[in-house]
């Protein structure tokens, strides 16, 4: 059915109280984020839990009812987001983010004391919205069957979603939004592509130049969607001349509150105000006055690559209900205009993709594991693929969550600790494990958590803005406290121990201990590459320890977050991480083979100590020539030309005959030794290599004969002979080595006589005859030697015997004596 939001509540209701699930779904703009929890309310028992995605929808909605009721937060609507919460004992309606419920499941199944969850906004299919519905359908179908569950969104596919939760009434409702204009106005072409820097530029410009235009061109405040904060900053600069009844706000999920609040406030009677956000900005959150909207068309998330274990901040083309979010915006108190910076008719995908799908999951699986299941056991809606699960499931066996038992991971007491403190479970690791760091870890926890942001990649002198930052300062004192500190955390502690802040991050991140290998160029305990700018501080450390950094491309990531890490501190820290062991490898400075003693460090090689005269096994030495040879490829070994055009045999006969014949091409060569190390074509004949002074002397020609036996040899010299008699009687060579098949160059005179063109392969084979003048030039080149003789041999004579008079060019060649010796030398031979 369809209905005004006020209608559809009864219904609503009714749903809700007959099968315990509904899906409401209302255009933006309809007023449902506020009046259904307040008419659910006064019909329930209860406390009323709707999850919102941001904080700053969160504490906005919830400021918002509370108006409503004439009350501050905290009285009947409260609000509880990350480290914050404003509620009281009559608080009925709990706003929270989602992460708040997912841990208030694990903590207490039943949700005591809730009446009804509802999951505003359900279209952004956030990783922990889908956590949080599916840990509730098992709640209600195993504990809380009175348990009401209620889905609302403006854009979701609510058929599919009412199928997978069936019993589960649709409820749709028309909200009162006003009309919006939309408007094309796509970026001048010639500008770049997005992605680019220059595209990029060209496309703040043009977004700056379209905010002064519909100010002056349309009445009302402005809302622009730009895809982060680094373009917010610089469309910020592009706009610092704006009118004096207008004022301009950034808005993105870094601000502190009273920031957000500035800038969702109205502006003061007689101005207007340009806000430039985020997509934070689409749902959930009404900006006062706004009544055009510019949409960059770009949106900007972090995707996980279960391959490197790292993200990467990724930008995109929004989707279409994205896009239609954006536009509501601009319809909420009147008609408005949208002003999209995009072509008319550009295709768009039609819904957003589920972050479960893009997610770091070693959360998430902390959570499961703390309600005691896998993803597997759930009704999510969507399952995660096998390789992000093995990733997060690596990580926090790492951080000694898990113990094993018969086959399935369970929580270790350690893993259960962590599930106890709001963090990432690798800051909740590193803040238990702290011990009298504990103030730094805080610090440093509160720090990573949100993001912080400035110039260079070292961590450290960041630490001060805890005393400038109030909002990071309350973070960092309550992840102090909940962490188990006594008293109140000092900043001066916290700045006194900085030096500390490698240590407490290679807790967190283990795998990304990084070493120098050059200035800004470092290897990674995992394995991996690093590098940061050349001229950051830390670009000539030793060690570091990495808190955040990209995926990167071709192996090697950018640090963007790190700190120093003294050797000495990370043998002491991380003493058990650390192996000694023997091994021959090849050393690259030498290229020769070394056997060494190493001391590891995952990938790190801390210590290298030549020994000498150890007796290593003749099989190291081998696997270590060997992927030398590998690496070095096969140019490196002493082929011969005549090795060559052996080769180059065996392989016409190969594709003559088939399989019959051994692939001795370079790149079968390669594969075998890849595929059989010590057991290759080659390992027997290695015996005594250890550099690569010696290759040389590798009996190549052996090993390759080897590859054929007896009969096939004889074959080969039969079949495909590398010397063929002409009809003069020399004995002319072969070349096998050209594309197109072997050629047989000669004189064309000693071809005299000669009908038909020879072959190899017992006749299947033309040979590519290439008849030379009597200076050895080429004259033609034919495998129809008949033809020659009866056509192009007339105009070949015709120009040749006058410039080799000395040499016999007869009318008809096929009669005439096959012969390499000149006029004079015939005449003297019949003499």
């Amino acid at each position: 059915m369809n209905m005004p939001v006020e209608s559809a509540l009864p219904g609503l209701l009714e749903a809700l109280n007959t099968h315990g699930r509904a899906l409401l779904t209302a255009p933006p703009g309809s007023g449902k984020t506020t009046r259904v929890p307040l008419f659910l309310m006064e019909h329930m028992e209860g406390t009323i839990l709707m999850l919102e995605p941001r904080r700053i929808a969160a504490r906005s909605s919830a400021r918002y009812m509370a108006s409503l009721l004439g009350e501050e937060t905290g009285a009947h609507v409260g609000y509880r987001v990350r480290l914050e919460s404003r509620v009281g004992r009559s608080t009925r309606v709990e706003v929270i983010t989602e992460g708040i419920l997912t841990r208030r499941l694990t903590a207490d199944p039943e949700l005591s004391g809730a009446s009804c969850v509802i999951f505003d906004e359900f279209h952004e299919r956030s990783l922990q919205a889908d956590t949080g519905l599916a840990l509730c359908l098992e709640a209600q179908e195993a504990l809380r069957p009175d348990l009401k569950i209620l889905v609302m969104s403006a854009t979701l596919d609510s058929g599919e979603l009412s199928a997978r939760l069936d019993p589960c009434p649709v409820i749709q409702a028309e909200g009162r939004l006003w009309p919006v204009d939309i408007r094309y106005l796509p970026c001048p072409a010639g500008t770049g592509p997005a992605g680019s820097f220059s595209g990029r530029e060209a496309l703040l410009a043009h977004t700056a130049s379209a905010v002064r235009r519909v100010l002056a061109e349309e009445k009302g405040s402005v809302l622009v969607f730009l895809p982060g904060q680094g373009e917010i900053r610089r469309t910020a600069e592009m706009l610092n001349s704006l009118p004096p009844d207008v004022s301009l706000h950034p808005l993105y999920g870094d601000l502190s509150a009273a920031e957000q609040d500035r800038a969702i406030a109205p502006a003061a009677p007689g101005r207007r105000k340009v806000v430039l956000a985020t997509s934070i900005a689409e749902t959930s959150l009404t900006i006062e006055g706004v009544r055009v909207v510019v949409d960059s068309g770009l949106a900007r998330t972090a995707r996980f690559s279960p391959s490197t274990g790292m993200s990467a901040l990724v930008t995109y083309r929004v989707t279409q209900d994205a896009a239609d979010q954006r536009a509501g915006r601009a319809g909420r108190v009147e008609p408005g205009v949208c002003l999209r910076l995009w072509h008319e008719g550009e295709s768009l995908l039609p819904m957003r993709r589920p972050e479960i799908l893009d997610a770091d999951l070693t959360p998430f699986l902390l959570d499961l594991l703390a309600w005691g299941a896998m993803p597997q056991d759930l009704p999510l809606l969507t399952m995660p693929s096998e390789a992000s699960v093995s990733r997060a499931l690596h990580t926090l066996d790492m951080l000694e969550a898990l113990v094993w038992k018969d086959g399935r991971p369970r929580l270790s007491p350690h893993g259960r600790e962590l599930v106890r403190l709001p963090l990432h479970p690798r800051l909740a690791h590193m803040a238990l494990l702290a011990g009298e760091h504990l103030p730094l870890a805080a610090a440093l926890a509160a720090l990573v958590e949100e993001r912080s942001s400035g110039p260079g990649c070292d961590i450290r002198p960041r630490l001060a803005e805890l005393r400038r930052n109030g909002r990071l300062r309350r973070s960092a004192e309550q992840l102090f406290a909940l962490a188990g500190g006594k008293g109140t955390l000092s900043l001066n502690d916290v700045l006194a121990d900085e030096e500390s802040a490698g240590a407490m991050l290679s807790l967190a991140w283990p795998e990304r201990m990084a070493m120098r290998r050059e200035r800004g160029v470092f290897r990674l305990a995992s394995g991996r590459g690093a590098e940061l700018p050349p001229e950051d501080t830390l670009a000539d450390a030793p060690f570091l320890a990495v808190a955040a950094m990209d995926g990167g491309a071709q192996g090697t990531g950018r640090i963007h977050l790190a700190a120093p890490l003294p050797r000495e501190t990370l043998e002491l820290l991380h003493g058990h991480l650390l192996k000694e062991e023997d091994t021959v490898l090849w050393d690259e400075k030498t290229q020769a083979v070394l056997a060494a003693r190493r001391t590891l460090l995952g990938s790190l090689v801390l210590t290298e100590t030549p020994l000498k005269g150890k007796d290593f096994p003749e099989d190291k030495v081998l696997e270590c020539v060997e992927k030398a040879l590998l690496r070095l490829g096969p140019t490196c070994l002493p082929w011969t030309e005549e090795l060559r055009q052996w080769q180059a045999r065996v392989m016409l006969l190969r594709r003559m005959e088939g399989d019959a014949w051994p692939d001795v091409s370079d790149a079968a060569l390669m594969a075998d030794m890849e595929l059989h190390p010590g057991a290759s074509w080659l390992s027997g004949w290695l015996a005594g290599i250890t550099r690569r002074s010696q290759f040389s002397g590798i009996p190549l020609d052996r090993a390759l004969h080897a590859m054929l036996d007896h009969a096939s040899a004889r074959r080969l010299e039969r079949e495909a002979p590398t010397h063929i008699e002409v009809p003069s009687g020399s004995v002319v060579r072969i070349d096998y080595l050209p594309e197109s098949g072997p050629v047989l160059a000669v004189k064309l005179q000693e071809m005299f006589g000669q009908q038909q063109s020879p072959a190899v392969c017992g006749g299947l084979c033309p040979l590519t005859v290439h008849l030379l003048s009597p200076a050895g030039r080429p004259l033609q080149v034919t495998r129809d030697l008949a033809g020659f003789w009866r056509g192009a041999y007339a105009s070949v004579r015709a120009e040749m015997r006058g410039r080799y008079p000395r040499h016999p060019w007869p009318e008809d060649p096929l009669s005439a004596i096959p012969t390499k010796k000149t006029k004079k030398a015939l005449e003297r031979g019949k003499a």
